[in-house]
């Protein structure tokens, strides 16, 4: 096990270098001068000049490659050309409010979609399995905006039961009042995708011999269904899980932003409005890492769901 984790890691570094150049190029070659972008339409050549100084980009492309490199493995990106702000402070204080609201949304949610999977997949055919599978096509057509104008309005403005928005110093405010909402809204819009995708992984592994063999040995339907066949079908749905985690993370942006949560989702938002290339540089190789820790990550869980995976 730890050759393997250590043999993944060193796997690390040639993908990083390529996602570090692929950031590079894409930001300097062809996302523009940021000298013109921050300057405004009313500048003079001086001001051009003066805020390229600044930035360092009037240096050659071998010395920007270096500092770009340096600030990744010091952590320290600079400053946000919007706020003035140190990027890693940024992030330090914007991952709590994502973590809070994202964390119950995904547990709570996946463990909903692997139940109602789980009942649909063994009543296979039934007017139960058809009626779940017509909610969950009709749930998954409609767009995320629509859950959040119908839950605010309902929910909060019509019932009062939750604050439309805000945000608080202290967690389990935040956690029980701010971030319930939000929640119900992540649970809503990903319980359909999710209960189709893990019904198929348990049909896949219900028609198995060795579930045909567990039911000839005379083993209850419950023990077959909640044991083998929930303990085969969890790989894919680990690595389903997984897979979402780093996007989740950046990819929150409209439930932060129309709840008004301070969290890395809104703040990626904001940097591509204000054009901040320090920000979004550093959610860009932040994303790549946490994909990578999470696969691996994965690939360890695969091993203590089923002992019989080896990984080599």
């Amino acid at each position: 096990m730890t050759g393997y984790i250590l043999r993944r890691v060193l796997q690390f570094i040639p993908t990083l270098l390529g996602v570090v150049l692929l950031v590079f190029i894409l930001f300097n070659w062809i996302g523009g001068d940021p000298a013109y972008l921050l300057a405004g339409k009313m500048s003079n050549p001086e001001q051009i000049e003066n805020i390229r100084k600044q930035l360092g980009v009037d240096q050659p492309f071998y010395v920007q490659l270096w500092i770009f490199i340096t600030q990744i493995v010091t952590g320290d990106f600079g400053v946000s050309w919007a706020t003035n702000e140190k990027v890693s402070a940024i992030f330090a204080t914007r991952l709590g409010p994502s973590l809070t609201v994202l964390v119950p949304m995904l547990i709570i949610s996946t463990l909903m979609a692997m139940a109602m999977a789980l009942l649909v997949a063994y009543r296979r055919g039934s007017l139960t399995d058809r009626a779940v599978m017509i909610g969950c096509t009709v749930g998954q057509s409609i767009s995320i905006l629509v859950y959040i104008v119908v839950f605010q309005y309902v929910f909060a403005y019509q019932l009062g039961w939750f604050p439309v928005q805000g945000w608080g110093q202290d967690f389990i405010t935040n956690l029980v009042k701010f971030s319930a909402l939000p929640i119900v809204v992540g649970v809503a819009v990903s319980l359909a995708p999710d209960t189709r995708l893990y019904r198929t992984f348990f049909l896949d592994e219900i028609h198995q011999d060795y579930v045909r063999t567990a039911r000839a040995k005379g083993m209850s339907e419950t023990r077959v269904m909640g044991v083998h066949v929930l303990r085969n079908a969890a790989i894919p749905i680990v690595t389903n899980v997984m897979i979402q985690l780093p996007g989740l993370l950046a990819g929150a942006f409209l439930i932060e932003r129309f709840f008004s949560i301070p969290g890395i989702g809104r703040e990626v938002l904001l940097a591509v409005e204000r054009s901040d290339f320090p920000v979004i540089k550093a959610v860009t190789v932040y994303v790549a890492v946490a994909t990578l820790v999470f696969n691996l990550l994965a690939d360890i869980l695969y091993k203590a769901v089923d002992p019989r995976v080896q990984l080599k």
